[in-house]
């Protein structure tokens, strides 16, 4: 009877051990320190990455593409040649210009031999009027003939100049989208993407309601006091600091934001043009306040928050 009464009695809770009573484990308790730290104010927002020059390489003449001078995805300097494409044709319009516009001179010095004739003639009444009139415009058409195959000829060298693609900016350039041996020209589109590394900008929206609590707080807000941070998406924050130098003159109507840019230093090219950051602005006198870290709190169902006595805190939110 004793042993039945028992198994019931450790069955429903009330005791832990059926012949006599145990003390319980003791439960390990991790502890931390608070600390008393300078807390700035700050403001959290989505933002992202953009290279100050894009350009987009394109071919301004038709031809075959005789080589490709890059690797994909290096970083290249102003100048550095990108694409050759074949010579031959434009050479041969040159000569071709140079040619006619050696016989347009040589007109030219004909015309003005006849129309000194024609002068002569008619100063001594040996000669017409007409005739003298006629050897002006012969001399007139030379000149403009000159003219216009210089520009023919200037024409020619330019387009032979465009047969190398050079590369306008500093940065890296992206992969090459038509490969050696193709026909190229004006309408062939993009052949590769170069975009500047550094410094790089980093554009984010912000909404009316923090534009107008700032105006709420009595104090202009002076955008060159305000520290600009990055975090990437793991969580790491970005060594360098960042500083605003736009804000934008009207507000966006789909989102009721202004959107905002801030220029970062890029030495090493950790930013990546179109990347997504986290943008994190400080501003103010900082402040001390007592702090714990995170892991020391939990958020209960109403998002209180309380001490843990669990410090390692896998999840919190």
């Amino acid at each position: 009877m004793r042993l039945v009464i028992c198994a019931i009695v450790v069955m429903c809770g009330l005791v832990s051990p059926c012949f006599g009573q145990r003390e319980p484990a003791a439960v390990p308790v991790g502890t931390v320190k608070a600390e008393r730290r300078s807390i700035a104010k700050t403001v959290d927002f989505v933002g992202r990455v953009n290279a100050i020059n894009h350009v987009e390489i394109t071919a301004r003449v038709q031809g075959f593409l005789e080589a490709v001078l890059f690797k994909e995805g290096d970083p290249i300097k102003g100048g550095d040649p990108l694409y050759r494409i074949e010579k031959d044709l434009f050479r041969a319009a040159v000569e071709q210009a140079e040619g006619a516009l050696e016989r347009s001179k040589a007109s030219k010095i004909l015309a003005e031999v006849q129309l000194r004739r024609a002068e002569d003639l008619l100063a001594r009444n040996a000669g017409t009027a007409v005739a003298r009139d006629q050897a002006l415009a012969a001399d007139q058409q030379a000149k403009g003939a000159i003219l216009i195959d210089e520009a023919n000829l200037q024409t020619a060298k330019i387009n032979l100049g465009y047969t190398d693609i050079a590369s306008p900016i500093t940065g890296k350039i992206g992969k090459t989208n038509i490969t050696k041996g193709n026909v190229v020209g004006p309408n062939s589109g993009t052949l590769a993407m170069i975009v500047s590394q550094d410094p790089m900008y980093v554009t984010f929206p912000v909404s009316q309601r923090d534009f107008l609590r700032a105006r709420e707080s009595g104090h202009p807000v002076d955008t060159k006091n305000i520290k600009v941070r990055l975090r990437f998406a793991n969580g790491t924050i970005y060594d360098q600091m960042g500083a605003i130098d736009f804000i934008d003159v009207t507000v966006d109507r789909t989102t009721d934001t202004v959107l905002v840019r801030a220029t970062f230093p890029n030495p090493t090219g950790g930013l990546i043009d179109r990347q997504l950051v986290r943008v994190d602005l400080e501003s103010g006198t900082p402040e001390e306040k007592v702090v714990v870290p995170q892991a020391a709190l939990i958020a209960d169902q109403t998002e209180q928050r309380r001490f843990s006595a669990d410090t390692k805190g896998k999840s919190i939110y």
